[in-house]
């Protein structure tokens, strides 16, 4: 019988017994609450996910304000980082993700904002892609963000190494992810609340009990904020950074590609 995976490898998904399942399963999770994807996100957090994505935007305003920015926001899922983006900067602006119903929901939210407050801006391209097997040259990108995905990944240090060989040198890498808070009175009331209470909601909205069973675990299993940076460091990126925000239940990683 193979072996399951290695803790913080990748994710583990309850039952995975390969990289290759893991990743498979991730997929027809969030195939599976697509639906919901974005009430849950707002509801669950507290409509703090939107603030989170716009600290994101105005921390890389010195990357992103070139017209000529090419940026790859990878795992964009229904789109929300990639569009707080172009709401903001005149980028050339990518969004890949590898479960097709999530990107359906991205293009409409797309299209929908372009016929409004997007109109004078490019549209965002779209497309199905497995962040593991990206589909595009070395060097082609300036910026590579990522938000609440990459934690998801079946190997973190391979989903580092595809990210840094589409980046340009120079180019700039975002990682938004949720992270442990410290053991506190409010980190314990978080925990109690993102273990028990977020599932049971999760799974009322959304019909699926299993995805929202799978948050909390993915996160208790995932890489502390110096765990990621000390492996980003390793992959070989240079002047890695990160900063804890929200009672230290988010971290921002972010990186560069070295010239």
């Amino acid at each position: 019988m193979p072996e399951a995976l290695v803790p913080a490898k990748g994710t583990i998904p309850e039952g995975a017994r390969s990289e290759e399942d893991a990743s498979r399963q991730v997929r027809e999770m969030f195939t599976q609450i697509a639906p919901r994807y974005d009430l849950l996100n707002h509801l669950l957090s507290l409509q703090l996910d939107r603030l989170w994505r716009v600290r994101v935007a105005k921390r890389l305003s010195a990357v992103l304000g070139h017209s000529e920015t090419s940026v790859l926001d990878l795992c964009c899922g229904t789109g929300d980082l990639a569009i707080t983006i172009a709401l903001r900067y005149r980028t050339r602006m990518i969004g890949a993700d590898f479960a097709h119903p999530m990107l359906v929901r991205a293009r409409e939210k797309s299209t929908s904002l372009s016929s409004k407050t997007l109109a004078q801006l490019r549209p965002i391209k779209f497309i199905e892609a497995d962040a593991l097997k990206l589909p595009f040259a070395d060097s082609s990108f300036d910026a590579v963000t990522t938000a609440f995905g990459f934690r998801n990944l079946a190997n973190y240090e391979a989903g580092l190494t595809e990210m840094r060989r589409v980046l340009k040198p120079g180019g700039t890498l975002a990682i938004l992810e949720f992270t442990e808070p410290p053991i506190s009175l409010l980190g314990n009331l978080y925990r109690w609340y993102f273990r028990k209470i977020l599932p049971r909601i999760g799974a009322i909205v959304s019909g699926d009990a299993s995805a929202y069973a799978y948050l909390p675990r993915s996160v208790s299993r995932f890489l502390r904020p110096g765990e990621l940076a000390s492996l980003m460091t390793s992959a070989g990126y240079q002047s890695v950074e990160y900063r804890v925000w929200t009672l230290g239940t988010v971290a921002l990683h972010t990186a560069i590609k070295a010239t």
